[in-house]
C-alpha cells in the first residue's frame, strides 16, 4: 500500500514536469500552485489562487527590478540613473526576501528565474548604452513600477490572506515612491 502512494506520488510529479517543459519559471509555479490546490491528500493548506498568483507575480517583477537594477549600475554613466537602481535594488531585495518567507509558510511555489518576457527586457537593456542605455531603463521602471502599484493594489482588495494583506500594505507606499522618483529622473533625461 504504501509503494502505491509513493508510485502514484512520484507519478504525478513526473506528469507535472513533463508539462512544464518548455513553460518559463513563471508558468511553472503558477502551474504547481495550480496542482497543490487540487491535491485533496496535501498535508499543509494552501492559499487560494488569488494569494498565489500575487505572490508569484510579485516575485517575477520584484526579481526583475533587482536585475535590470544591476545591469544599471554596471552599465550607466549617470549618477543619478545609478543611485536610483542601487535604491531599487536595497528595497526590492527586501521586498523579494519577505515573499519568499510568507510564499515558504504559505506553502506557494515560487519561481526560480524571472519570466521570459523580463529576460527579453534585460537582453535588450544590454545591447543599449550611454543616454539611449539611461532611457532605456527609466522607461522600463516606469511601466514596471506602474504595473507592480496596478498588481499591489488590485491584490489589496482580492487578496484574503491577513498576513499578504499586511505585506501588501507596507510596500505599496514604497512603490508608490519609487514611480514617483522615477516618473522625476525621467524628465531630467530629456
Amino acid at each position: 500500500m504504501k509503494k502505491t502512494f509513493l508510485f502514484i506520488g512520484f507519478s504525478s510529479l513526473a506528469m507535472i514536469a513533463c508539462n512544464n517543459a518548455g513553460k518559463d519559471s513563471v508558468e511553472q509555479a503558477d502551474s504547481a500552485n495550480r496542482e497543490a490546490r487540487k491535491d485533496t491528500m496535501a498535508t499543509a493548506p494552501v492559499p487560494d489562487a488569488n494569494t498565489s498568483a500575487f505572490l508569484v507575480d510579485a516575485t517575477n517583477g520584484g526579481m526583475a527590478e533587482v536585475q535590470l537594477s544591476r545591469i544599471a549600475v554596471e552599465r550607466s554613466t549617470n549618477a543619478a540613473v545609478k543611485d536610483f537602481a542601487n535604491l531599487m535594488i536595497n528595497d526590492h531585495t527586501s521586498a523579494n526576501d519577505q515573499v519568499m518567507a510568507l510564499a515558504a509558510k504559505k506553502n506557494v511555489t515560487l519561481p526560480s528565474d524571472v519570466s521570459d518576457e523580463n529576460r527579453k527586457k534585460s537582453d535588450d537593456l544590454m545591447k543599449k548604452s550611454g543616454k539611449d542605455f539611461d532611457k532605456e531603463y527609466v522607461d522600463i521602471m516606469v511601466k514596471d513600477h506602474e504595473a507592480a502599484v496596478n498588481l499591489f493594489e488590485r491584490a489589496s482588495t482580492n487578496v484574503s490572506d491577513t498576513e499578504v494583506v499586511s505585506f501588501i500594505n507596507s510596500i505599496l507606499p514604497k512603490l508608490k515612491n519609487h514611480l514617483e522618483s522615477v516618473k522625476a529622473l525621467k524628465k531630467t533625461l530629456k
